[in-house]
């Protein structure tokens, strides 16, 4: 859908959030892409091969992704929007494991087409949801503690957001495509669907590390919106060089070391667990030295390591002795 029709009460009541099914369906849908956002590679290039080996053992569990991504649509039993902000991978798949399969056939055909002869099988919910906690397992649980940080630092600063410009402000720059329109339209995506009128339903905002935004629902009165977080998947940092931390201090060159991508003051304050003044003075501090470049996305700035930056971050690995 391209629009959503909404009014003064879907609005009171609408939240920012996370969801762990929906961080996971992220990142199964990055392992299948044949083009990922640069800040998602290193991520994806460290556990395809090992999906790759899982599907190779599981001919259903093949047939059912090939068929359940489609260019604009996501077969349904994947995308259902949580019943709360915040809950476990568990609670959340309690329904997609209550579906039968001539439900999840009709969402597959829907999204892509004719079914193959694999998908003729039984328990399709459960090789579904096998695949879903499979890939949180062995990609996403370790790293969860990292990503929630940099999750709720975006759901914090939209939600201030909110509060002091409204429903316009919290929503520029989500998402290409998004934007609050007049009369109580609120634009999902580019898509060219037909409005869809939620007035009466929930809804909810959900952050997550996905390559674009969409729309989720439960009908008849649930609905989600999820759109991409500002910084780049959670991995465990390199060893910083001890050139680097001697001439800049740990916690300067902890956030040099991270502003390889463009990064905001919230993410690096999220992802560092440093306190929002001490991430700003060592920003200023660098800015100044300059280590940093700077723009303005929106009402937030980002910050990304310089030519001369960069120099000094290669120059200090370099000093590096190799490991043993």
């Amino acid at each position: 859908m391209g629009q959503l029709i909404v009014d003064a009460d879907v609005m009171a009541r609408a939240r920012f959030g996370t969801s762990q099914l929906t961080e996971t369906l992220a990142g199964l849908k990055i392992l299948l892409a044949p083009r990922v956002l640069p800040w998602h590679r290193p991520w994806r290039d460290t556990h395809v091969d090992a999906l790759r080996a899982r599907l190779a053992d599981d001919p259903v569990g093949a047939a059912l992704l090939r068929h359940a991504f489609g260019v604009t649509w996501t077969a349904d039993f994947f995308t259902v929007p949580p019943a709360a902000p915040n809950l476990g991978l568990d609670e959340e798949l309690e329904y997609l494991e209550s579906l039968d399969d001539p439900r999840i056939r009709a969402d597959l055909e829907f999204t892509s087409g004719p079914l193959p002869p694999e998908l003729s099988a039984t328990g399709l919910a459960a090789v579904a949801a096998g695949l879903l906690r499979w890939t949180w397992e062995q990609t996403i649980r370790d790293e969860w503690d990292r990503r929630l940080r940099v999750l709720r630092a975006d759901v914090v600063s939209r939600t201030a957001r909110l509060s002091t410009e409204g429903w316009s402000g919290a929503l520029e720059n989500l998402a290409p495509g998004v934007r609050w329109l007049a009369n109580g339209r609120l634009q999902a995506n580019a898509h060219p669907y037909p409005p869809r009128d939620v007035r009466g339903s929930d809804l909810m905002f959900i952050a997550a590390h996905t390559q674009g935004s969409s729309v989720s629902w439960h009908l008849p009165d649930r609905y989600a919106l999820v759109y991409p977080v500002t910084g780049a998947l959670a991995a465990d940092p390199a060893p910083l060089p001890d050139a680097l931390v001697r001439l800049l201090g740990a916690n300067r060159a902890r956030i040099l070391a991270r502003l390889g991508t463009p990064r905001s003051t919230s993410a690096l304050t999220a992802e560092t667990s440093l306190p929002l003044g001490s991430v700003g003075g060592h920003l200023r501090v660098l800015l100044d030295a300059g280590l940093l470049e700077r723009r303005r996305s929106g009402r937030e700035v980002l910050y990304w390591r310089s030519a001369t930056g960069e120099a000094l971050v290669e120059a200090s690995e370099a000093q590096e002795p190799p490991p043993a």
